[in-house]
């Protein structure tokens, strides 16, 4: 079994540690650690999922470039060399799952863009026919594509508490008109580009998750970008509309889970060696599928 990084411990550093990553606060800049931890149904599991941390990274770090040119991020530099001490001298806890970035005033949404009708969307068309208030055509099927995407935000809850989705309105109360309009058009601009991206390589993107934050009087892209832990990713040549859809993420993790009746108010629980294998090798696949590169393990 490879090395997992299950948590990261910079000596004499506090860090807070998230269900997936470490932060470690450098006053005014970040370091992000994206660990080989997993969640699913909000608790995080006991068994890490080998290369996830360096998956999740690299992904980022190849959408923050593919989009550059349209959206500013907080990305400054993912080479453990260029981290300020004591951070840069240990590669083996950090090389290839970490990233400096620029310190900003978080927007308090989370900036939902979706392009295919499922999860809680799906549940809520059921009922009432829309999807966080948006009115959407009758007949449509589960997973069906959208006619355009649409800007689903809801709000960032704490740690263990459930994300609520809201309608634009209450996004405007949360954040302003001028902040409202500019993250719900950039978000649904960047997430045309990145689903003709994904599309081009035979990858379905369903629905993704962008953050946002404020520096120097503007608002730039922050957090992870498209990763298959923020977004829902489908094989294309395996969609049929109407049923669930296979993913690139941890579908396995979640069916196992199902089958042992696990009890989603946790704790988290020892996942069996095929379950994480597989669920190692999705992620890997994904990164491939999307950069079209061979994933290579850095070494620390």
């Amino acid at each position: 079994m490879a090395n997992v990084v299950l948590k990261t411990d910079i000596p004499d550093v506090p860090v807070k540690h998230g269900k997936v990553r470490d932060i470690y606060d450098l006053g005014q800049a970040l370091l992000i650690v994206a660990s080989d931890r997993i969640s699913a149904f909000d608790v995080i599991m006991k068994t890490g999922i080998p290369y996830k941390g360096q998956v999740l990274t690299r992904i980022s770090k190849f959408w923050f470039d593919f989009l550059s040119g349209t959206v500013e991020n907080h990305l400054i530099s993912d080479h453990v060399a260029k981290f300020p001490p004591p951070f840069c001298d240990h590669p083996e806890q950090l090389a290839g799952r970490s990233m400096l970035v620029k310190k900003t005033r978080v927007l308090p949404v989370e900036c939902i863009v979706r392009g295919y009708i499922t999860g809680s969307g799906w549940k809520e068309y059921q009922k009432q026919g829309t999807v966080c208030g948006i009115k959407l055509p009758a007949g449509l099927k589960q997973c069906q594509k959208l006619p355009e995407p649409i800007f689903t935000p809801s709000t960032k809850a704490e740690q263990g508490a459930h994300d609520e989705n809201i309608d634009y309105d209450a996004c405007v109360e949360l954040i302003g008109r001028d902040k409202a309009d500019y993250v719900r058009d950039k978000s649904l601009e960047i997430f045309k580009k990145a689903q003709a991206y994904a599309e081009s390589k035979g990858i379905l993107l369903a629905d993704t998750k962008f953050e946002w934050g404020e520096i120097d009087g503007r608002i730039i892209l922050i957090d992870e970008a498209l990763t298959p832990d923020s977004s829902r990713f489908w094989p294309a040549d395996k969609y049929e509309p109407g049923r669930d859809q296979e993913s690139f993420d941890k579908q396995f993790v979640r069916n196992y889970l199902e089958q042992i009746n696990f009890d989603k108010s946790g704790p988290g629980v020892e996942l069996p060696p095929d379950i994480v294998q597989k669920t190692s090798a999705k992620y890997i696949d994904a990164y491939e599928r999307l950069t079209g590169q061979t994933f290579q393990q850095v070494a620390g």
